[in-house]
């Protein structure tokens, strides 16, 4: 990974440069939708995984609007979940003289040398939703309550099944996020903390045996990934059984999981799907749950994530100190990073139109 950004480095040039900004969106003029604003507070550097999430196109669109409201440009890129690329392009960003960056790391590992070129420029950093390791050159941490994410998916399991009331067995297989994001630990840890008991008292079986993190893991919250692995458990442990449970951590995930179990006849005849949770509330996965597939999501409102890091990208800039509600939790290895954590909502079928549509997040128009 050094080796091919050293090579990408050194291969470029000015038009290079240009070439990259092009590829994110600016014109030959410098303008674009991704680089706006006034001058009046300068411009500040937004880095995010991936277009191929609306996730993470509604939080750099969010941002940007966040930031332009207070009077700074924005230069917006997505490293289309390339880490080597998202290094280049925060490179980039620094060379460019931004004062601030806000980056939601696709590999939170890889950026410890672009973050050492960022602290010699003194260009603070917020790391954004995805913490950044093994460096002390983060300044702030925006997110959720990541274990909260987990312990709410593990709950609604829970209560859907019965457990408390003594109901099972019951199957259940369980997905994990992304092996290179920090916040797979929290939410699966979360969703463990409430499964484990009925596991371990056999009111909840895992039939594919695969229960710990790394045998569970889906290299960057890929659906396909997950359909593939859905499909061979099917396969191997499911053939005379049925099962009642998956515990997904991001809808991306679970539309895989739900393509996977369709396929395999469940939600037709006596074969009904699985309880099924999610993350984010994409628009596709709430669809589904108003469909009566998809089981549920947890809710992260990303327009008050966005409104928290630009606020602290302001303060950080006029030489105050953020509001932050966690300084404890996220130990990235060289530092404990200062955090502000917003709580997330779990969202079914019940409660999609309250939370979601008249709390203004999705239009009833979008749902239908």
């Amino acid at each position: 990974m050094r080796n091919r950004r050293a090579a990408l480095a050194a291969t470029a040039g000015a038009a290079g440069l240009a070439l990259a900004l092009t590829a994110c969106g600016q014109n030959s003029e410098g303008g674009s939708k991704e680089d706006k604003g006034s001058a009046q507070g300068g411009t500040i550097g937004i880095a995010m995984p991936t277009k191929s999430s609306e996730r993470w196109i509604a939080d750099g669109d969010n941002v940007r609007k966040e930031l332009e409201a207070k009077g700074y440009r924005t230069r917006l890129v997505y490293g289309e979940d390339d880490p080597d690329q998202q290094v280049s392009q925060i490179e980039n960003l620094i060379t460019q003289g931004v004062k601030a960056l806000i980056v939601a790391a696709i590999d939170n590992k890889s950026l410890n040398n672009v973050l050492q070129q960022a602290k010699d420029a003194n260009i603070p950093v917020i790391a954004y939703d995805r913490l950044i390791l093994g460096t002390p050159n983060v300044d702030y941490y925006a997110s959720f309550d990541n274990s909260r994410v987990g312990e709410l998916q593990a709950n609604y399991i829970v209560d859907k099944l019965g457990l408390k009331n003594g109901k099972g067995p019951f199957n259940i297989e369980l997905f994990a996020g992304s092996n290179d994001d920090n916040n797979t630990q929290y939410f699966f840890n979360g969703a463990m903390s409430v499964l484990q008991p009925y596991i371990d008292g056999k009111k909840l079986v895992v039939r594919s045996g695969q229960r710990e993190l790394t045998q569970v893991t889906t290299l960057r919250w890929d659906g396909a990934t997950a359909q593939r692995r859905m499909d061979d458990i099917l396969t191997k442990s499911y053939k005379s059984a049925r099962v009642d449970a998956v515990l997904s951590p991001y809808d991306g995930i679970s539309i895989g999981i739900l393509s996977a179990l369709k396929s395999d006849s469940y939600g037709a005849g006596d074969k009904p799907l699985p309880v099924l949770t999610g993350q984010d509330a994409e628009l596709a996965s709430v669809k589904s749950i108003i469909a009566g597939e998809q089981t549920q999501t947890v809710y992260k409102d990303t327009r008050k994530l966005a409104a928290v890091a630009s606020n602290m990208v302001g303060a950080v800039l006029d030489g105050k100190t953020p509001e932050v509600n966690d300084t404890k939790t996220y130990d990235n290895g060289a530092k404990v990073v200062p955090s502000y954590l917003l709580q997330p909502v779990s969202v079914d079928k019940d409660n999609y139109q309250k939370i979601l549509v008249d709390g203004g997040y999705y239009t009833a128009d979008q749902l239908r």
